[in-house]
């Protein structure tokens, strides 16, 4: 682990307007950075110690500031404040939220859910949103979808694990291979462009890695979304997709149709917005099964061992292991 320089975080609550710290307090959740609770005379913050690596050069840092300045700025207020950063450190401060993970997913947190994406993309327009960056791993063509998820799928082909190469070379590949030519087959049944490029006017200001996994929820029925080291610029079907698949709280099909039909109205052609998203939800219902073997890959693993002990990390891989296979399986039989 690296040592926190009080010093700086001392600064770095100056310029937020707090005293210095007086207790720091780690907080449970973060699986690619470091987050703490911090304790000042005049109130608490919540400090942010972000991961760096040569091999993953994302400005996790930049990008979460960013776009919550952007979000301030635009009047959304779901999302806590961005306080303080020093980008040379690593460091970010936000507003202290607390709250509690969703446990059940009702009508009133999909209206919630939508509200956010559609004040975000109300406000694409202002000049603040071209300073905003491209989303992490976005995708402007179809063709783009499907590369991105391929290199997923490569990325696998040389982990060590025994459990997991043969999980990876016996399974994965195979369906992989099989749900591309279904793919392919229709798009050009649908009259599809894999290669068109998304017009400016059709592309949103994505979260990322959004849904209730990242978010609390407050007494009073509130939903503060949290953590957008990956926001950006994208594509609204990319959005749809990842909201539905992210596995940790899980978002029931039974609100596909009207979540994808609110969000694809903040666009000037809802119909291909929707076209897409049902499309490509069978390709990012793979990308997450790789997404839960990222402990496997050098770099991924790196993120986790900065943020969890020896044992936990060791943990969270046969987790991850076991719910890569069950989800490829359901995804297998949802297509027999």
């Amino acid at each position: 682990m690296i040592p926190l320089d009080s010093v700086q975080i001392n600064r770095l609550l100056a310029l937020a307007n707090f005293g210095p710290a007086l207790g720091l307090t780690p907080l449970a959740g973060g699986k690619n950075n470091r987050v703490y609770r911090v304790e000042t005379e005049n109130g608490e913050a919540v400090l942010k110690v972000y991961f760096r690596h040569p091999d993953d050069p994302r400005d996790r840092l930049g990008t979460e500031f960013s776009f919550s300045r952007f979000a301030w700025s635009s009047g959304i207020r779901c999302v806590p404040e961005p306080l303080a950063n020093n980008p040379e450190a690593g460091l970010g401060l936000f507003e202290c939220v607390t709250g509690q993970p969703a446990t059940s997913i009702t009508d009133d947190l999909i209206s919630q859910a939508i509200d956010f994406v559609r004040e975000l993309n109300e406000s694409r327009w202002r000049p603040l949103a071209s300073r905003l960056r491209v989303a992490s791993e976005a995708c402007f063509s179809i063709a783009e979808h499907l590369g991105t998820v391929a290199r997923r799928v490569d990325r696998l082909t040389p982990v060590t694990d025994p459990e997991a190469a043969t999980f990876v070379k016996r399974e994965l590949l195979p369906a992989w291979d099989e749900l591309l030519v279904a793919t392919h087959s229709a798009i050009s049944d649908n009259g599809l462009s894999l290669d068109r490029t998304l017009d400016p006017t059709a592309l949103c200001v994505s979260p990322s890695d959004f849904g209730f996994h990242n978010a609390l929820l407050e007494f009073d029925g509130r939903v503060r979304f949290l953590d957008f080291e990956y926001a950006g610029w994208d594509d609204p079907a990319k959005l749809i997709c990842d909201f539905f698949c992210q596995p940790a709280v899980p978002v029931p099909m039974q609100f596909f149709d009207s979540f994808t039909q609110a969000i694809a109205a903040c666009f000037p052609d809802p119909e291909t917005v929707l076209q897409r998203a049902k499309l490509l939800m069978p390709i990012y219902r793979v990308k997450w099964v790789c997404i839960r073997l990222n402990e496997f890959v050098p770099t991924s693993g790196q993120r986790r061992q900065f943020s969890l002990s020896a044992n936990e990390l060791e943990a969270r891989r046969a987790t991850q292991l076991n719910a890569a296979q069950a989800a490829l399986h359901q995804l297998q039989e949802a297509a027999a």
